[in-house]
């Protein structure tokens, strides 16, 4: 948001002229009137009075120490020297660089960007071009309908918001999901695809090689989702044909209301169906190194209706942050995260089952897991909120799915397990 507009009366009153409107608000003509306020705000006074107004709205927000809540968003550390240079004048303007001949820095960047999350994934090709790990999940689906097998089967361990988005895709495609457990994976012929999420919603690992072996025993494609930071610690699942993830850990802070970037990524063989932007390194006339969007003629700006996807977004300036992040950070530095979270994790888990909140699930997790006790889970997440602290995800009345990253030390946990303890002993 810009902090200074320099917009007099008569200017705006061009720009409605320009439009061939007599009102701003004509432009919002479309939008469902109960979403509207009552009457237009007014020009709310001189530039104090309209200070002293947004901070008192500000007021209303809960500000909280820590964060022990994941879920598909994760309070990570962001090194200053990723909004330091993002916030370059020279980045801001990051639409879709159709022009390469002007935007040689934007293209470098994202091409950047692409290779690094290709090292991560071990994958062939990315792009830049998806909304968040949910759209990116979907997106995947539909690369791999190909009209003649209905099915999809998906872990049970998928994210709900990340299922809820496949159905969408799914329904539009013609595609009927199946959500099973990882174990339970049954190959058949009628399978397009078979998507896993690792590590799951609820913090656990999950067997990739069972889901290899399924697709290989059906010709089904295989879609991983997975947390990118936890790839600091596992292989890189490069034996998947789609791998995909939310790039929010990597630098974009948690930022109510988004926005985020899905990872996307592919072996070569399928990147003539991957949907988006993919930006290509080449030389010019001159024999000088050069970047440009490439691949075009799978897109829908080409293709129309033959392409497999109409998602025309260009996430650069989130790719750039992602991309710094990687590059300040390096595959040890990924690696030192990863670890402390996972340690943070099971300290944690360790420390909430002496004083009754105990693990629900059976298995080796990475930095969520989930707890079950006798308190309530409102009235735990009241005496945290009242401390400053914003509590795990409640799942029901009495389980608890919490988070830990590597900003959570050993002495916030100790304090946090003596809250749950005086819950436990108030049953």
């Amino acid at each position: 948001m810009a902090h200074y507009l320099p917009l007099a009366h008569g200017d705006r009153a061009a720009q409605c002229a320009a439009l061939g409107i007599a009102d701003p608000m004509e432009l919002y003509t479309d939008v469902p009137g109960d979403l509207l306020l009552p009457q237009p705000p007014d020009d709310g006074g001189d530039e104090w009075t309209v200070t002293g107004q947004l901070e008192r709205l500000a007021a209303a927000n809960t500000p909280y120490r820590a964060i022990l809540r994941g879920a598909g968003a994760y309070d990570h550390i962001i090194p200053a020297v990723v909004d330091d240079l993002a916030g370059r004048s020279e980045f801001v303007t990051a639409y879709t660089p159709y022009q390469a001949e002007i935007s040689q820095g934007i293209l470098q960047g994202i091409f950047e960007y692409q290779t690094l999350v290709c090292r991560l994934f071990g994958m062939d090709v990315a792009n830049a071009s998806v909304y968040d790990g949910a759209t990116a999940a979907g997106e995947a689906l539909a690369m791999c309908a190909d009209g003649k097998r209905g099915r999809a089967l998906v872990s049970q361990g998928t994210p709900p918001h990340v299922l809820a988005v496949m159905r969408t895709y799914a329904k539009a495609r013609g595609v009927t999901i199946d959500v099973v457990p990882v174990a339970d994976m049954q190959p058949a012929a009628d399978v397009a695809s078979i998507y896993v999420h690792t590590p799951n919603y609820r913090g656990l690992w999950e067997d990739l090689t069972t889901v290899r072996a399924a697709c290989d025993a059906c010709g089904a494609k295989m879609i991983v989702g997975v947390n990118p930071t936890a790839l600091g610690l596992m292989p890189p699942p490069d034996m998947a044909d789609i791998v995909v993830g939310d790039g929010q850990p990597l630098g974009m802070p948690l930022a109510f209301g988004g926005p985020y970037i899905g990872l996307m990524a592919c072996k070569k063989a399928m990147m003539r169906s991957l949907p988006g932007r993919i930006v290509g390194r080449t030389v010019d006339g001159q024999g000088r190194r050069a970047y440009c969007l490439t691949l075009q003629a799978r897109e829908q700006h080409i293709r129309r209706e033959k392409a497999k996807s109409s998602i025309c977004s260009n996430q650069a300036h989130c790719a750039l942050r992602v991309g710094i992040y990687a590059a300040t950070m390096g595959g040890q530095g990924l690696m030192a995260v990863a670890q402390r979270c996972y340690d943070n994790a099971h300290y944690a888990a360790e420390a909430f089952a002496k004083v009754g909140f105990v693990r629900v699930d059976v298995g080796d997790f990475f930095h969520e897991f989930v707890t079950n006790s006798k308190a309530l889970s409102g009235e735990v997440l009241d005496a945290l909120k009242a401390e400053g602290i914003l509590g795990g995800l409640a799942l029901n009345d009495h389980e608890l799915l919490w988070c830990f990253t590597e900003k959570h030390d050993k002495t916030l946990i100790d304090k946090v397990a003596q809250v749950l303890a005086v819950q436990g002993v108030n049953v």
